[in-house]
This record gives structure tokens, C-alpha cells and sequence, in this order.
């Protein structure tokens, strides 16, 4: 005797490579806040799917790698166009470029929905003037049935410079779990394995993956700047970097050749973020590049000041005198007075972070994003079977 089937829509959602990072970490927060009973989701990667699942709690996702060679998805495409058959999905989301191809064989399955979510400019295109890109986007146009862009930054560069109708675009925020990040309690020491401590030393901090779109070197650069500005500082002031890739050994030399070396922590990639953030007096994001970053909104969420460069999405979350300050990409003498101002004046970095805190509560929520999601997800399916119906 079969069980009954399953009824709910199934969404696939296409990365090309599903890792430790805020885009799949937003995706992992949408599947766990969804309720279960109102869709189905798979993981897909061009590449391969880390153990970064097991961040998702459900247990009726399934997950498939592709191990893609280097080089165009088109020679998978008669490989994928038979996986789509076989699941079946009513919406396949792709994410960023990397995956935009996907769209096509989607269509060719018959997927009713296909829908692209723009998260942030490619390493290549920090500033969205790659006339290759846009054109690439504007040839997938056809095969894709509505975009997401996560900040008003990237919906304007798919309207204005792309030229996809504004209809075929929604512009969603990440929403951050502000029950898991939030301030730390006044009874909380700094974070064990750290070797700095609280209050004794006043902790800058940056979590995220040290590869070049993100720029950590700068934050280093930054950091022996200020300490050159006040070397009076040098007792107090300390660099917090969490997280792994290349960069990481070129921030390690920079802080080495300074002789600062011992004022710094480079733990390497770890899973115990909201911890390691609660352990920071103030957030530095020094990116040449953004979307919407998730890990601002957990900073913000812990009650951090935040210390951002002007681009992408950044002055979107961040007010500048507010709940922050933004700088200018790639500009070591402006992060550095940044730094100082707030590590000569804690009492205004203190006031910064409530009022980043209480931003996440009014604007950025969980639950926001969730039900902004589900509205796109229910109006596409909606107006797809009422299309079917009127043929």
C-alpha cells in the first residue's frame, strides 16, 4: 500500500556552490522559518553541497551536487533538463550568475516557475559596469520568470542598466534571526578561546570568508594605521578576523611585517559566530563589494556599531552617524579614524549598536523576509495556474 503523495510545491534552490557564506546562510534561514506544510525545498549545486547542510533543520531536503568541471553549464544541460523531470519542482530559484544558466534547462523541463535572485556584484563587476554581465543577463532574461534583488542598489542596476521591466522585479531584504544574535548580557565574558578580554581590551572585529570581493587586507591596513595615528592605543586596541581563504595569510603578513602580530586574532573559520560576535565592542565590514550582508545585520542584531564601506547595498543597512559609519572602499586613512573615533569614544560606539539593534527589530526580521519570500513564491504559482486555466 503507497502513501498518500506529496502535495506540496517543490522548490529547488540553485547554488553554485552551497557553503559557509551569506547568501546560502539566508537560504538556510528561509527554509527553516518557512512552515513546513506550505513547500517542499531541495539543494542544488553546480559544484558541490558542504557540510554547511547540516545548518538546515528539516529533514525532508534533499541535496545534490553536480561536480561541474570549470567552464559553461551547457554540457550538464541534458543531465539537468533529466534531474528536473525526475523532481519535478514547481520553482527552481537560482542565485548570482554563477547559476543564471540554470534557467534554461529549467525551462526546457517544463518548470513552471524559474525564478533569479541577484545577492551581490561578482568580484569581476564590484560596480555593476561590466557590459558582458549586463549583457548576459539581459539574454537569460527570457527564460527567467521573475528576479529577486536583494537591495535597492542591485533592483536599480537590473531595471536601469540591465533593462528587465520593473514587473519582473522584487526587491526582498535578508532578515536576520535576532533571537540567536543579540546583545551580550553584562555578566558575559569575552568568547574562551579568544585571547583578548573584555574590558580590559576593546575588540574590532570582521567575520567572513578572506577572499578579495571582501577585503580584510584593508581592515588590516586599517588597523596598523590606527595604532601608528594613537600609538597610545596600543594597551587597549585589538583585531578580531574570523574566517578562512586567501586573504587570510596576506592579512597575517601585513600585521606580522608591523610588528602588531600579538594584537591580532585569525582563528580561521568557525561556527559559533553569534558568540564570537557578542565577544566585539564594534563591526567592520571593509568589503569592496555588497549585496545585503548578512553579517552585517547579525553585527547590527548584537548591538554592534558598525564600521562599512560605501558600496552595494551597505548604506542601506547602515545609517552613518546613526547605528555607524561608512567609508569610502579601500581607503585605509578613513577606516583607521573611523576605528579611533569609536574606540576614543565607547560611549557613542554604545549608543550606535542600541540603535543598529533596534533597526533590525523595526526593519530586518525573520519573519519579514520569510513572508515576503512566500508572497513571491504564492503570486508566481497562482498567476501560472491561472494561465494554464485560461488556454
Amino acid at each position: 500500500m503507497t502513501g498518500k503523495p506529496d502535495e506540496r510545491p517543490l522548490v529547488l534552490h540553485v547554488f553554485y556552490r552551497f557553503d559557509v557564506g551569506g547568501l546560502e546562510n539566508g537560504v538556510v534561514n528561509l527554509i527553516n522559518r518557512m512552515p513546513a506544510d506550505a513547500y517542499r525545498h531541495a539543494i542544488l549545486a553546480l559544484t558541490e553541497v558542504t557540510d554547511f547542510k547540516r545548518r538546515i533543520q528539516r529533514d525532508d531536503v534533499r541535496y545534490i551536487s553536480l561536480n561541474k568541471p570549470p567552464g559553461h553549464l551547457y554540457r550538464l544541460f541534458p543531465r539537468l533538463v533529466r534531474i528536473l523531470r525526475e523532481l519535478k519542482p514547481a520553482i527552481v530559484h537560482s542565485r548570482n550568475l554563477a547559476a543564471l544558466e540554470v534557467t534554461v534547462p529549467a525551462r526546457l523541463a517544463g518548470v513552471p516557475v524559474r525564478l533569479h535572485g541577484e545577492h551581490g556584484y561578482d568580484v569581476g563587476d564590484l560596480d555593476g559596469s561590466n557590459a558582458t554581465y549586463r549583457w548576459v543577463r539581459r539574454a537569460y532574461n527570457p527564460f527567467v520568470s521573475h528576479w529577486i534583488a536583494l537591495s535597492r542598489d542591485l533592483q536599480r542596476y537590473l531595471v536601469d542598466r540591465v533593462g528587465i521591466a520593473s514587473r519582473k522585479v522584487t526587491q526582498i531584504y535578508n532578515g536576520v534571526d535576532a533571537e540567536r544574535f543579540h546583545p551580550a548580557r553584562l555578566s558575559e565574558a569575552t568568547f574562551a578561546d579568544c585571547p583578548f578580554r573584555r574590558p580590559e581590551h576593546w575588540l574590532i572585529g570582521t567575520v567572513g570568508r578572506m577572499q578579495t570581493v571582501k577585503n580584510q587586507t584593508l581592515l588590516a591596513r586599517a588597523f596598523i594605521r590606527a595604532l601608528e595615528i594613537a600609538p597610545e592605543l596600543r594597551p587597549r586596541l585589538r583585531l578580531v578576523m574570523v574566517g578562512d581563504g586567501p586573504l587570510r595569510t596576506e592579512a597575517q603578513a601585513l600585521l606580522t611585517a608591523a610588528g602588531i602580530a600579538d594584537l591580532a586574532w585569525l582563528p580561521g573559520e568557525r561556527h559559533d559566530v553569534p558568540e564570537l560576535l557578542r565577544s566585539l565592542d564594534c563591526f567592520v565590514l571593509p568589503s569592496l563589494a555588497e549585496g545585503i550582508s548578512n553579517t552585517i545585520l547579525e553585527a547590527m542584531a548584537t548591538g554592534l556599531p558598525v564600521i562599512a564601506t560605501r558600496v552595494g547595498g551597505n548604506p542601506e543597512l547602515v545609517s552613518d552617524g546613526n547605528t555607524g559609519r561608512l567609508v569610502a572602499a579601500d581607503d585605509a586613512e578613513a577606516m583607521a579614524q573611523a576605528i579611533l573615533a569609536y574606540a576614543q569614544q565607547p560611549e557613542i560606539a554604545q549608543a550606535h549598536g542600541r540603535a543598529g539593534r533596534a533597526e533590525v527589530e523595526r526593519r530586518f526580521s525573520l519573519e519579514a523576509m520569510v513572508a515576503a519570500y512566500r508572497q513571491v513564491y504564492d503570486q508566481l504559482l497562482s498567476e501560472q495556474h491561472s494561465d494554464r486555466n485560461s488556454q
